[in-house]
């Protein structure tokens, strides 16, 4: 299989987690954009979809899905998104994308988080993947500062602008030996509004493409 195969052999295993007339919420990215394709081939559709960027969006819309503001959808049944890193205790790096803080968004508001990716995406500790963090324009130079101060080596992801107006810088060099801790100290820095750290928020399950098929993946405990 190509990774492309394994991708969409994940996505294919979390449409089982699907039920019919629920609203779910959608991550970003090119393995949710497989598990959006197959999602429209359901037969018995979902109510509706809740997205975690503008791209989400107009993928499912694209395929006539319904498309809502979680504000009007309330509580999630389930979320389906990838990842860039996952550890044994499913603690992920998100962010790849840009769209890290509406995904961990929908992702607390969803009772089921279910991690796709394909097998290559596993590591044991956090790191190796840049680590995104999302930062108001002003505080680039203060957060930045921070996070050299912490280990990292930040740089800013140019051109890009996220859905929500700020900047991501991407952080190297990072060995996340406590994702808990380091995401909330992350979080606690004035000027950041987000880090891609998954661990308050990690998945319940990971579906892992591999070259025998889908495969789930439980968080050790």
């Amino acid at each position: 299989m190509t990774a492309d195969e394994m991708k969409r052999a994940a996505a294919a295993e979390a449409i089982k987690y699907v039920e019919p007339g629920t609203i779910i919420g959608v991550g970003t990215g090119s393995t949710a954009n497989h598990f959006i394709d197959l999602l429209a081939q359901m037969p018995e559709r979902i109510k509706a979809a809740v997205a975690s960027s503008e791209a989400t969006a107009a993928r499912l819309k694209g395929h006539d899905i319904d498309v809502i503001e979680l504000n009007n959808a309330g509580g999630l049944e389930l979320y389906v998104d990838g990842a860039d890193e996952a550890d044994a205790y499913l603690n992920l790096i998100k962010g790849g994308g840009g769209a890290l803080t509406r995904e961990k968004i929908v992702a607390a508001a969803s009772k089921k988080f279910v991690c796709i990716a394909d097998e290559s995406k596993t590591v044991d500790i956090l790191g190796k993947f840049p680590l995104p963090v999302e930062v108001i324009p002003m505080a680039r130079s203060l957060v930045a500062r921070k996070l050299m101060a912490m280990g990292g080596k930040p740089e800013l992801r140019k051109g890009f602008t996220t859905d929500n107006g700020n900047i991501i810088l991407d952080v190297h060099g990072l060995e996340i030996m406590q994702p808990l801790k380091m995401e909330r100290e992350i979080n606690n820095l004035a000027g950041v509004v987000c880090t891609g750290i998954f661990a308050q928020q990690a998945a319940h399950v990971l579906i892992l493409g591999t070259q025998d098929g889908a495969r789930k993946v439980f968080p050790k405990s």
